[in-house]
């Protein structure tokens, strides 16, 4: 077997070379630490600018989102920069090709993540709602809290949390219920078959006009929509205040607020009602009002006694 000899002169040289190396490139690394603070001020500022510019629109969101952007990729231009001053050997082309085929391995692997940050690049940029908005999307109801690059929080109205991926809002409908300053509301009432339309119409106009939250323009209207199995249905409908506290209290004062006014004036509002009639369909006297074992006649009188009768007549007839 061969001995290995160990020649200490050796690593010292590799060493030495090293540190030759380490001092020749102190210009360049100083040079590339320059370049790096240098951009790192440039992306500051102009990061601020483009907030101060979005936050004068009044879309603080934006503004939150488009400075990071901006910032960031000041900086990474700036750190391709400077790894190119310390090794002279690596161009700019070969950094911006490494880095494109480095972005598509990163595409692939963060296909969500990227897909939802460009669908909150565009919704801040289309803006369809604000933070502020009350919005329902799928499935979920709430106040927009925050608009970020990945997800949208929304803050429901029993106090919880619900955090969206944008791209399943961007690709999904939304309601955006604080669109528009005034927002309607309807209500089917049942009023009795023989009652006046045109008075219990007036009734439910007047008195839904008078509720507090109620807005006289467009004014309250009612339209008769059926002729319903055990009462005339009339729509009622009014508009309130968008947000959903208004609009939800101003429902409860119109319905108890109509429903008084219309039973003070003698208007009827009849509830479904059924009859079930049970009785013996082998009778002879079936259908007879006068005999039949549910009914009862025109008369008033208990047909009881008529049925017995009747029995007696045919059992003795029987027995002749």
């Amino acid at each position: 077997m061969e001995e290995v000899e160990a020649n200490p002169g050796l690593i010292f040289d590799k060493v030495d070379a090293w540190l030759d190396g380490l001092f020749r490139l102190l210009p360049n690394l100083a040079l590339a630490l320059v370049v790096l603070i240098l951009f790192w001020f440039i992306a500051k500022g102009t990061g601020a600018l483009i907030r101060q510019a979005a936050q004068r629109r009044d879309r603080p969101s934006l503004a939150d989102v488009a400075s990071s952007l901006v910032r960031w990729m000041l900086v990474i231009i700036g750190f391709m920069l400077a790894i190119t001053i310390v090794a002279p050997s690596i161009s700019p082309g070969d950094l911006i090709s490494g880095l494109g085929i480095s972005s598509v391995a990163i595409g692939f692997a963060f296909k969500d993540i990227l897909q939802n940050m460009l669908a909150g690049i565009l919704i801040l940029l289309r803006q369809p709602f604000e933070v502020g908005d009350q919005i329902v999307s799928g499935g979920h109801e709430g106040t927009v809290e925050k608009i970020e690059t990945r997800a949208t929080l929304i803050k429901t109205y029993d106090g919880r949390r619900v955090v969206i991926p944008n791209a399943d809002i961007y690709t999904d409908s939304v309601v955006v219920n604080t669109a528009f300053d005034v927002r309607r509301s309807e209500y089917d009432i049942g009023i009795g078959c023989n009652d006046d339309w045109d008075r219990a119409r007036q009734i439910m106009e007047e008195t839904c006009a008078g509720v507090e939250g109620v807005k006289s323009d467009p004014a309250p209207e009612t339209i008769p929509i059926a002729l319903g199995d055990f009462a005339n249905v009339v729509r009622l409908r009014w508009w309130t205040e968008s947000d959903r506290a208004s609009q939800i209290h101003t429902f409860g004062k119109v319905l108890q607020a109509v429903y008084k006014a219309l039973d003070k004036e003698g208007i009827d509002m009849p509830y479904p009602t059924q009859v079930h009639l049970f009785h013996d369909q082998t009778e002879e006297w079936d259908g007879d009002r006068a005999k039949q074992r549910e009914g009862w006649p025109a008369t008033g009188e208990d047909p009881r006694p008529a049925r017995e009768k009747d029995r007696e007549t045919r059992q003795q007839k029987a027995k002749a």
